[in-house]
């Protein structure tokens, strides 16, 4: 007979707040006075998906089972997503992965940005053939799919794993960050990195939506932390989203506020890893529709290069002037420093791994930032 456990938030890591709902938990990566502070849809989908947040547990079960409501996008004329994927770890160890067919769909018309929602029943991954004894398990929810915990089941009683004393990091960038094309959600580079460097990861990546917001900037400052980093450049390129006189500015103010509450902590700003349309070439970026009427999902650049002369914004221009920034800063603030993004992932790395949509890394590419990444930035 299995035991029901209340899923609370002693359970959970990884999430900055809880909202009730009328089937359990929606687990948000940013807080309630955040999310009212934007009325952007991209951002409401993006911080609703659980990226980085688990179930943490420390239990002698040999058997978990956990209902959750999830909801999945579709994508019309675009390649099928594949359903999202539970990651179970024992002691740290991937050793068990699920997934989940039941949910609702959101329906997006690429062309026309309509879409239509359709709701679906709630359905439960099941692990069994866990190793006996005490052991910490841990179930990392679909970074890439909204999630609803409903019911947490085990046939053996469950308590919160233990503080392990490790270091916590808060990061926060783009989809990259997010975790788009990884394979699984403990698999994204940042969950990579936090793994091959002994760190708990709060992770603030969103897709679309690393756009110096300083709603973002208040939920970081106000995170307790003991490392940070920010990965600053592709969405404000893609969505064509400022000029190079406001970027300088902005960076100013998103720091300016993550520093008033974590004054002395080790904080990193990394620019943009290498990615072909938008070196040279300012946005908007655009799904490539010559592309998906074969039935390949694709981005390209649709600025001018001559347009960097009014101050359109490129990942060249970006990652001159935060260069320019943080060494400004660095005469007053020495804990803070720069990575150069081509160091997790450049030219010579596009060659032989491209980027297959243009934008995105693939699950090889993931694994290689995030070995990348622990090394260089030696938290």
């Amino acid at each position: 007979m299995l035991i029901t456990t209340p899923i609370t938030a002693a359970l959970l890591r990884g999430a900055l707040d809880l909202e009730r709902t009328a089937h359990g938990l929606l687990p948000h990566r940013l807080p309630a006075r955040a999310r009212a502070q934007s009325a952007d849809g991209q951002l409401a989908m993006a911080e609703s998906q659980p990226s980085g947040v688990r179930l943490a547990l420390r239990t002698r079960a040999t058997t978990v089972e956990l209902d959750t409501l999830p909801t999945k996008r579709v994508y019309l004329g675009a390649p099928p997503r594949p359903d999202g994927v539970y990651d179970l770890l024992v002691d740290g160890r991937l050793t068990a992965q699920a997934t989940l067919g039941d949910g609702n769909t959101v329906t997006v018309d690429l062309a026309t940005g309509s879409a239509e929602h359709r709701t679906g029943p709630i359905g439960t991954v099941r692990f069994t053939g866990l190793p006996d004894g005490v052991k910490d398990v841990e179930i990392w929810l679909p970074h890439n799919e909204t999630t609803e915990l409903v019911a947490l089941r085990t046939d053996a009683p469950v308590e919160p794993a233990p503080d392990r004393g490790r270091r916590v990091w808060l990061h926060h960038g783009s989809s990259i960050s997010h975790g788009s094309d990884a394979a699984s959600p403990s698999t994204t580079w940042p969950a990579l990195a936090a793994s091959l460097s002994g760190l708990e990861l709060i992770n603030l990546g969103l897709g679309g939506s690393a756009l110096l917001d300083p709603f973002t900037a208040r939920a970081m400052r106000d995170t307790p932390a003991d490392l940070i980093s920010v990965k600053i450049g592709i969405n404000l390129v893609n969505a064509d989203l400022m000029r190079l006189r406001a970027f300088g500015p902005a960076v100013h103010g998103f720091l300016d506020t993550i520093r008033e509450g974590h004054p002395a902590a080790p904080l990193l700003v990394v620019s943009p890893i290498y990615c072909p349309i938008h070196e040279d070439t300012p946005g908007p970026g655009a799904f490539d529709f010559a592309a998906l009427s074969t039935g390949k999902l694709r981005f390209r650049a649709t600025g001018d290069p001559a347009e960097r002369a009014a101050g359109k914004l490129t990942l060249g221009v970006i990652r001159d002037e935060l260069a320019r920034l943080v060494e400004q800063r660095r005469a007053e603030d020495p804990n803070l420093r720069y990575l150069d993004g081509r160091d997790l992932y450049g030219e010579a790395d596009h060659a032989e791994l491209p980027l297959p949509d243009g934008l995105h890394p693939d699950a090889a590419t993931h694994r290689l930032i995030g070995e990348r990444f622990a090394k260089l930035a030696a938290f």
